[in-house]
């Protein structure tokens, strides 16, 4: 009996031991968030893209980062100085290892910073004034650049770092070259330090990720989720539905539309704000005539009275009201209030005025109008172009409006095919020089990193740059930006048009910071 007793005893013990066990365990947090738009590769240097960027920094890390307060904090640097002039020294952080179980050093970030200034590197604009990456021990790399450059440390928070090793052996030692849709090893699969590692990936339809157990920042993340689902949904009716049925925890592009009914919902909650991006419109200026035009012989916007009638012709007021529900900042800026060298001066629209639009043609040359193929991605503003497209068919422009999925219309604008074309820039350096050269700049000055498919190009704002390069006085240099800023505007090398909003929503019990970079840092989210 006595035994028995024992034996019982123990297993009780035993028993309940396990249950607190069980009780002690961390209970799994999954987190569901769709949005519209799928990541178009995993390579972090392929395409510098918001819905790329938005899963790709979750796996990989930079030496810096941007948390939730959007300041630069440290990262895979756990400190930094600029030693010189024109060097900038990244101490490193000891014991972190790769996904894969790679150790984490300074010839990582050598090779990473080499690998962005490849010539299929979509992200040279992060990169557009170092000469080289040193190593100068294991733990302490210095960027070298050609200019002062005051802005490293910002745009060290988009270079993700990868391993070397793991980058030879897969044979991606350079980018992708997302542009003529190369099929590379790290198109689908990933090695990074970041906070997760993906464990499935359904291209267009659902990433899965789950916590990376190595990862050295989890003593101190303020979120708790342990797995992240990234689900493309690319009807805004599914997408929606999705939320109401719990299906998803978040939405984060939200149609403005159904904002007001969100917001009716208890179970839910809208996040608003202005979001750290423009909306303008681009014009092909290089080629002597517009392939898909019924003008021969001529190209129409190449005439700065061209440029003008298509600016005079939007109405950004009855956009804004209409089409948009509210949810946009009309604007004569090519960047907004968040970036350094903005300015009020430069953020005079162009006003409204068809009849002065008509008559700008007529002086042209033009007074029938004429056709043109317009661009435009599918997502968050394909309603806006479609607006545009009516209300320049008033004054008499023809354009023919196609609605591309994201990853073609990207390919199209680093091959600078469209005639005209809508296109979405967000600034994730905070500074004004990012647009400057990605945007505004001559193909020559922007090289790998441009994006100005318009080919706008004037040689007094090119001589600009080296200026604000160098000019380390801060003031001194935003009166630079605001002076090219100013000699675009009047030349209408592109048209701006409205700075966005960004409506997220999720379900009660999550907790997320809205940011105007419209990124998502699912390390600090919360689920109940």
């Amino acid at each position: 009996m006595t035994q028995w007793r024992w034996m019982l005893g123990g297993a009780v013990a035993a028993m309940l031991g396990a249950q607190a066990a069980v009780a002690q365990a961390p209970q799994p947090r999954v987190f569901r968030m769709a949005t519209s738009v799928d990541a178009a590769t995993l390579d972090p240097h392929a395409t510098n893209a918001l819905f790329t960027f938005l899963v790709v920094h979750q796996v990989y890390e930079g030496l810096t980062w941007r948390g939730d307060d959007l300041k630069v904090h440290a990262g895979l640097a756990t400190r930094w100085e600029q030693v010189e002039p024109t060097r900038w020294r990244f101490h490193l952080r000891d014991g972190v290892r790769f996904a894969g179980g790679e150790a984490f050093e300074a010839d990582d970030v050598v090779f990473s910073i080499q690998r962005a200034l490849a010539l299929t590197s979509n992200y040279g604009i992060f990169v557009d004034t170092v000469v080289s990456a040193e190593a100068r021990d294991r733990l302490t790399v210095d960027i070298v650049t050609r200019v002062p450059d005051p802005v490293v440390p910002d745009k060290m928070t988009r270079i993700m770092i990868m391993d070397r090793g793991w980058s030879e052996a897969n044979r991606a030692t350079v980018p992708q070259n997302f542009a003529q849709r190369e099929e590379t090893y790290t198109v689908r699969n990933a090695n990074g330090t970041g906070p997760f590692v993906i464990r499935s990936r359904e291209v267009d339809q659902r990433t899965v990720m789950v916590r990376n157990p190595a990862w050295w920042g989890a003593s101190t993340a303020t979120g708790n989720v342990t797995e992240y689902h990234h689900v493309t949904l690319t009807s805004d009716a599914t997408r929606i539905a999705a939320l109401l049925s719990g299906e998803v925890d978040m939405v984060h592009v939200v149609p403005v539309q159904d904002v007001a009914r969100i917001q009716r919902n208890p179970r839910l909650r809208v996040l608003e704000g202005q979001e750290n991006r423009t909306v303008w419109l681009g014009m092909r200026q290089d080629v002597d005539e517009l392939a898909g035009s019924d003008v021969r012989g001529r190209n129409p916007f190449r005439d700065l009275r061209v440029r003008q009638a298509v600016a005079h012709a939007l109405d950004l007021d009855a956009l804004r009201r209409t089409t948009l529900r509210g949810q946009g900042v009309p604007t004569g800026s090519m960047w907004t209030q968040y970036v350094n060298g903005w300015s009020q001066d430069a953020d005079r629209r162009t006003p409204y005025d068809p009849d002065r639009a008509r008559a700008l043609l007529t002086e042209a040359g033009y007074p029938n109008g004429f056709s043109v193929p317009f661009d435009c991605p599918v997502g968050t503003y394909d309603e806006a172009c479609q607006a545009v497209a009516g209300m320049l068919a008033r004054v008499g422009i023809r354009a023919t409006l196609t609605i591309h999925p994201n990853a073609v219309f990207s390919q199209r604008v680093r091959r600078q095919e469209p005639m005209f074309y809508g296109l979405s820039w967000g600034v994730p350096t905070f500074d004004a020089s990012y647009t400057l050269r990605a945007i505004m700049a001559s193909r020559s000055v922007g090289g790998a990193a441009t994006w100005n498919a318009g080919g706008w190009s004037n040689a007094e704002f090119d001589a600009l740059l080296p200026r604000i390069d160098a000019e380390q006085d801060p003031e001194a240099r935003r009166g630079l930006i605001r002076q090219a800023h100013a000699l675009h505007n009047a030349q209408l090398g592109h048209i701006p048009m409205y700075h966005m909003m960004i409506p997220w929503a999720h379900r009660t019990g999550v907790t997320v910071a809205h940011r105007a970079d419209n990124q998502v840092q699912v390390r600090e989210i919360r689920v109940d």
